[in-house]
């Protein structure tokens, strides 16, 4: 289902010139001015991040990778599976079939979240044991992707944990956040076993139970694969008055299935242009000539590749890949999810090697991927976006004077014939495209310090580092420590740069395949 809106997606795109910069790369231009401002920057990047599962979340250190990964990158809300799985211990019966509700591991897990000021995405999902109508599980952890076998009951549930999160946060934290229902229910028997109308039917009881707490309550769905049912679940609940006041949906970067937790198929990262992007474009199309025209979007998964085993996550070429996609996106979106935060990720099972293509930001000892640094470096911008012509970029400045221009170049070099998994696994050197030329006008006289950031082969490169060490299965203290600080994010060089009365900072800067570089001009 990833090509089948490849033309409808072009002609949406209009004029956007998606990798613009690549074949011309050699002659490239970022010209900018501190005072001709393009408005405050749209931050949908660092609206949500995803996690594997919730009892994942009562661990030690995914708990301290996310106060990390807060500091420097400052997700708002978090998404993950499993809330109402057997490992959180939310639901039982006793013997005559009454329900039991226990919400003590939701709320260490919620308690910590809002701790460190991350708000909760709520993933309705999966099914207790003692509620579901069938066996059907996914995934290691056995999460029940069976419908409820007594709706009533199933709606009673939800409606006492809304109660509770009510009672514990209070009803003006609760209505900032999202109540989604269920996760890729249109992938059967893999999350759901019943068709669209019992979704539809499972939507409907859950979305009445939410609201009846409180109708300011925010619920969603249809948390489809593919960006698939979106028309479909904007009719069902205008022609049934079912409550609706978002759309959710995933989108990932391969051309072929959507299901494949082993790696086993041989993923191949999609070669159009429009590739995520296009998809979260169609979706707000179809979104604005629906019947609820002003429906929030959100793609509460998205990445490369929807495996755990796929070395383009490890990967320098993720990096530029990120940034290039989020670019395309624009105002498309409320929010784009990243798939996930953490290599502490067990859908198939606990991972045996520091480096095995998990989906995370950083790998199971806390290790930042190059893909980390999209987020971080994304976090540094300032809150007002400069105008700007260039299609791989962001230029921005902030209240004390200071100007950000993130830059990168994608380029799409895996051959024909290979998949992900035979090519990404490799020491991948980048071959030279040319110099980009940064000219920022409008800048006040003075001194300013210039801190330069960058990730690329070999730099803030962790994968190649482990390569170079010859892929041990464990890594020692002295490794991890090793790998941790060449692979920090700090600036790769800091010089003083004097700005004189004509207000003007040029320079050339030489750009390989799939760089980023991030420069941070600082008043004195």
């Amino acid at each position: 289902m990833k090509k089948y809106l490849a033309i409808l997606i072009i002609l949406c795109l209009g004029n956007v010139t998606l990798f613009g910069q690549d074949s011309n790369a050699k002659s490239r231009i970022i010209k900018v001015d501190y005072n001709k401002s393009a408005g405050k920057l749209n931050t949908m990047f660092k609206e949500c991040i995803g996690a594997g599962r919730a009892n994942e979340g009562l661990r030690a250190d995914w708990q301290q990778q996310l106060a990390l990964t807060k500091k420097e990158c400052d997700f708002k809300y978090i998404r993950m599976h499993g809330l109402l799985t057997d490992d959180m211990a939310v639901y039982t019966e006793d013997n005559k079939g009454n329900p039991i509700y226990n919400y003590q591991y939701i709320d260490v897990l919620y308690d910590f979240l809002l701790s460190i000021n991350v708000k909760p995405f709520v993933e309705l999902g999966f099914m207790p044991s003692r509620l579901a109508s069938g066996n059907e599980t996914i995934f290691w952890w056995k999460g029940n992707v069976t419908p409820p076998k007594d709706y009533k009951k199933w709606e009673d549930l939800i409606r006492n944990l809304t109660q509770h999160f009510t009672e514990r946060y209070g009803e003006e934290e609760v209505k900032t956040w999202y109540f989604e229902v269920w996760n890729e229910p249109n992938l059967s028997p893999g999350f759901w076993t019943g068709t669209q109308e019992e979704y539809f039917k499972l939507y409907d009881y859950t979305a009445r139970a939410v609201k009846s707490v409180n109708p300011a309550y925010k619920v969603g769905g249809p948390a489809t694969a593919g960006a698939a049912w979106v028309p479909e679940t904007i009719e069902f609940c205008s022609k049934n008055k079912v409550p609706l006041d978002f759309i959710s949906t995933h989108a990932y970067g391969v051309g072929q299935g959507f299901l494949d937790e082993f790696g086993g198929s041989g993923t191949v990262l999609n070669k159009e242009e429009s590739s995520v992007s296009g998809e979260v474009i169609n979706s707000r199309k179809q979104i604005s000539s629906s019947a609820k025209p002003n429906l929030e979007l959100h793609y509460t998964e998205w990445s490369s590749s929807y495996t755990p085993a796929d070395p383009i996550h490890d990967s320098y070429h993720s990096a530029a890949y990120i940034l290039q996609k989020l670019k395309q996106v624009g105002n498309a979106a409320n929010s784009m999810s990243y798939w996930v935060f953490t290599d502490i990720f067990e859908e198939p099972g606990p991972r045996f090697t520091p480096f095995h293509g998990g989906f995370g930001l950083l790998n199971t000892q806390g290790i930042k991927k190059p893909a980390y640094f999209s987020y971080s470096f994304l976090n540094k911008l300032g809150e007002t976006e400069l105008q700007n012509t260039d299609t791989s970029s962001w230029a921005t400045k902030n209240e004390k004077g200071n100007v950000q221009v993130l830059f990168w170049d994608f380029t799409y070099t895996l051959p024909d014939a290979t998949n992900n998994q035979q090519y990404y696994i490799k020491d991948l050197p980048s071959k030279p495209k040319g110099s980009v030329k940064i000219e920022v006008a409008g800048l006040q006289k003075g001194n300013y310090t210039l801190e330069i950031y960058k990730v690329g082969y070999k730099v803030n490169d962790v994968f190649t580092d482990y390569l170079g060490m010859n892929k041990p299965n464990q890594l020692t203290k002295q490794q991890v420590n090793k790998l941790k600080e060449k692979n920090n994010g700090d600036p790769i060089s800091t010089e003083i740069v004097k700005i004189d009365a004509n207000g003007i900072y040029k320079k050339d800067f030489k750009i390989n395949e799939n760089d980023v570089l991030l420069l941070n001009l600082v008043k004195q």
